[in-house]
C-alpha cells in the first residue's frame, strides 16, 4: 500500500495500492464483477498491471468494508516502462512486445471505477473521483484525467456519459473502433487546474495514449 487518505466527508477512507493484496481483492472482486460482468480485464491481468507498476489499485472503505474501487494507470508509464501501440492487438499479439511510443504525457487514465450497487447515487463516485484527482496531482503532478466511454445513444450509454460530464469530463467527438471488441468508444478528458485544451483531431490522438496503456497492461514480464 502506498497511500492512505482521509475522505472528504470523514466517513469514507480512500487508499492506493502498488502491491497486489489477495485479501483486499477478495473484498473488491464482487464489486468489480457486478459492475463489469463481461469483457473486463481478468484478475491475473490486473495483478500483473499492479505488480509491474503499469497500474494502481484504489479502494474506498466505509466502516471497514470495501465500497468502491478504481484501477488507474499513466499515459506514458510512470515507471519508465516503454509505451506500446496496441491498436492492432487482436491481429498481432507481437505488438505487445513492441515499442511505438506516443508523445510523453502527464495524464492519469482511469481504466475502471465501480461503486457498490447499493451505494450508487449517493455521491460516493463523485467523492472518489475528486480524491483521485487530488492524489494524481499531489503525488504525480498529473494535469488531466482521461477515460474512454462506450459510445451509444441508449439510456444506459447516455447516463454513464452524463455521470462523467457532471464531474467535469468533456466528451470528445472522435469515435474509436477497436479491432478486438465490437463496441465503439469515445475519449473523455478532465483537465486538472486548467481549461480544456484544443483538440484539432477531435480526440483521436487521445486513443494513442489509451491503446498504449492497454498494450502495456497485457504485456507479460
Amino acid at each position: 500500500m502506498i497511500g492512505t487518505e482521509a475522505s472528504l466527508d470523514m466517513e469514507t477512507e480512500f487508499r492506493t495500492y502498488d502491491k497486489w493484496d489477495h485479501p483486499l481483492w477478495a473484498s473488491l472482486e464482487p464489486i468489480y464483477r457486478e459492475a463489469f460482468p463481461s469483457g473486463a480485464k481478468p484478475e491475473h491481468i490486473l495483478r500483473g498491471m499492479v505488480e509491474r507498476g503499469v497500474g494502481r489499485l484504489h479502494a474506498a472503505f466505509q466502516d471497514g468494508q470495501a465500497v468502491a474501487l478504481a484501477v488507474t494507470g499513466f499515459s506514458a508509464g510512470d515507471n519508465g516502462d516503454p509505451a506500446v501501440d496496441s491498436s492492432n492487438l487482436a491481429e498481432d499479439s507481437s505488438n505487445l512486445a513492441g515499442d511505438c511510443s506516443p508523445p510523453a504525457s502527464d495524464m492519469l487514465i482511469i481504466d475502471y471505477l465501480a461503486v457498490r450497487k447499493d451505494l450508487r447515487g449517493s455521491g460516493l463516485g463523485t467523492r472518489f473521483l475528486e480524491w483521485l484527482g487530488e492524489w494524481a496531482k499531489q503525488t504525480h503532478g498529473i494535469s488531466g484525467i482521461l477515460i474512454e466511454a462506450e459510445s451509444g445513444d441508449t439510456p444506459e450509454h447516455l447516463e454513464r456519459i452524463r455521470f462523467w460530464e457532471r464531474n467535469g469530463f468533456v466528451l470528445t467527438p472522435y469515435v474509436h473502433q477497436y479491432v478486438w471488441v465490437p463496441e465503439p468508444y469515445q475519449a473523455m478528458l478532465l483537465p486538472l487546474g486548467g481549461g480544456m485544451p484544443e483538440l484539432a483531431d477531435g480526440g483521436e490522438a487521445l486513443f494513442r495514449h489509451i491503446t498504449s496503456f492497454h498494450g502495456r497492461s497485457f504485456r507479460k514480464g
